[in-house]
């Protein structure tokens, strides 16, 4: 667990505090922040001011956070867990675009109450987060034109992401693009178990991160599995051969 996972576990202080304990409350999370692309080159002070901005907020595992077609009122900044931003296609199959992890943020391509998001947003896992609304964002990223230039950088990161992700799709074999999915969320979500790296993923969730079906990701995965470079469950894969993993994922 990172201590920004440790700290999303805490409560943020309350209102009726001593000003010394609230500020130390604040100050902990403003310096577990400020290495996060969100805060990249925000100096000390800033980034309590925005951190006391904002609240604490907790999810469920499955709560829907928002649902696509819903005005933008928040901004997220994931403390710990994981949240999926998905679609809904017209016969209601799920695909997932992207799933957020501690330090990422979400909700952030709104920059007005009139904007309304393109997709919805589900906790994966039990999550935490600091949580802004969007009038008090925007009047943050005036006050620190640093902070939306983050935003825009961190937006144009992701469209990049997604615009691989759709070349993988388009030009590459199952195999490839879903090991190579799996080494992408290694950092992004996976955790450390006896050596190995586990991500808690099912496997209908990583056929709908990779464009193909259930039966196609089970195939893979039991063959890997015997291979020894993966162990598959129902609901998480762990990694115990990254090298021959990262190999799959570059055949072509």
């Amino acid at each position: 667990m990172t201590e920004l996972q440790s700290w999303g576990s805490n409560t943020m202080p309350r209102a009726n505090t001593s000003i010394s304990s609230s500020e130390s409350a604040v100050s902990r999370p403003a310096v577990l922040v400020q290495h996060l692309p969100l805060f990249s080159n925000i100096p000390p002070k800033g980034c309590r001011e925005i951190v006391s901005a904002a609240r604490k907020e907790v999810y469920k595992r499955r709560e829907t956070i928002h649902l696509a077609g819903d005005p933008v009122r928040q901004i997220v900044l994931l403390t710990s867990g994981c949240v999926k931003i998905l679609q809904i296609g017209q016969n209601g199959s799920e695909v997932i675009l992207r799933l957020n992890g501690p330090g990422e943020a979400f909700g952030i391509a709104g920059s007005s109450l009139q904007t309304r998001h393109s997709s919805s947003a589900q906790a994966l896992t039990a999550s935490s987060a600091l949580v802004w609304e969007i009038g008090v964002f925007e009047s943050l990223a005036e006050r620190f034109p640093v902070l939306r230039r983050n935003t825009t950088h961190i937006l144009c990161k992701r469209l990049e992401e997604l615009e691989e992700r759709f070349r993988e799709v388009s030009t590459e074999k199952v195999a490839a693009r879903l090991s190579r999915e799996i080494v992408r969320l290694l950092d992004q979500v996976g955790r450390r178990v006896n050596g190995a790296v586990q991500i808690n993923l099912s496997r209908e969730e990583l056929a709908q991160l990779t464009g193909t079906t259930l039966f196609t990701v089970s195939r893979l995965l039991s063959d890997w599995d015997e291979q020894g470079i993966v162990s598959a469950g129902r609901e998480s894969v762990i990694v115990k051969n990254l090298e021959a993993l990262v190999e799959l994922s570059q055949r072509e």
